[in-house]
C-alpha cells in the first residue's frame, strides 16, 4: 500500500526566464529542522541572489506546510511551489528557488508560473519515488537454505539485507506489508521449520 509519494534524491534545474536566472533545489526532507538547514546551505551559496524563495511539505498527510516569499509580491513564489508539491502529491520534500534578477519585471502571473516552472523542473531532477508501508523480518537460517532464499527472493520481490555469516547465516527479508504472511510462510516452507525469527518490524519501502 502507497503511503505517499516524495523525491528519488537531491535535484537541481536552472532555467533563464526574461533575462532571470531561476535555479530550483528539492531535497527529500522529514523535518523542519532538517528543512531549514537546506535552505541555510542554498542562501550561503547564493547570498547575493535577489530572492531565495523556500518552501517545504512534508509528513505523510502533507500535514505540515509553509513558504516565504522572500520580498517577493505576495503569493507570486513560495504558496505556488508548495500548491505545485501537494497537487502533484509530492511530501517530504524542501525546495527553495533562487532568483538572479535580470532587469525585466514578469508581473503577478509571470512571477508563478516561472517559480512554479523552477520547481518542478527539479523535482523532474530529482525523480519521484513511492513509499510503501513494508515489514522487514530477520531471520537466522541455515546455511544450505541460502542460496534457496536468495532465489526466493529474487522470483517473489522481496529484498535481503544485513546478512551476517556465524555459527548460521542471519538475514533481513523485506517485503511490503500486505506480503508479510506470505514472505512467513514462503521462508517456513523453504526452511522446513529450522529457521528462527529474530525480530519483525515495520519499515518504509522505497519503489
Amino acid at each position: 500500500m502507497i503511503k505517499y509519494y516524495t523525491v528519488r534524491g537531491d535535484g537541481s534545474a536552472e532555467l533563464i526566464i526574461e533575462k532571470s536566472r531561476f535555479i530550483g533545489r528539492v531535497r527529500e526532507t522529514l523535518s523542519r529542522d532538517a528543512a531549514d538547514r537546506f535552505f541555510a546551505e542554498i542562501k550561503k551559496t547564493h547570498r547575493t541572489a535577489t530572492h531565495n524563495v523556500p518552501a517545504f511539505v512534508i509528513g505523510d498527510s502533507m500535514q505540515l506546510q509553509w513558504a516565504s516569499d522572500d520580498g517577493e509580491p505576495q503569493g507570486t513564489s513560495g504558496a505556488p511551489i508548495v500548491q505545485m508539491l501537494t497537487s502533484e502529491g509530492i511530501t517530504n520534500a524542501a525546495v527553495m528557488v533562487t532568483r538572479y534578477f535580470g532587469g525585466i519585471k514578469l508581473g503577478t502571473g509571470g512571477l508563478v508560473r516561472a517559480y512554479t516552472a523552477s520547481a518542478k523542473a527539479a523535482l523532474d531532477a530529482a525523480g519521484i519515488v513511492a513509499v510503501k508501508e513494508g515489514v522487514a523480518i530477520r531471520y537466522e537460517i541455515g546455511y544450505p537454505y541460502l542460496d534457496k532464499l536468495k532465489a526466493l527472493a529474487e522470483r517473489s520481490g522481496f529484498s535481503l539485507g544485513d546478512l551476517v555469516y556465524a555459527e548460521k547465516a542471519a538475514v533481513t527479508v523485506t517485503a511490503e506489508k500486505e506480503d508479510a504472511q506470505r514472505l512467513i510462510s514462503a521462508v517456513t516452507g523453504l526452511t522446513g521449520g529450522t529457521e528462527r525469527l529474530i525480530y519483525r518490524k515495520d519499515c518504509d519501502i522505497r519503489t
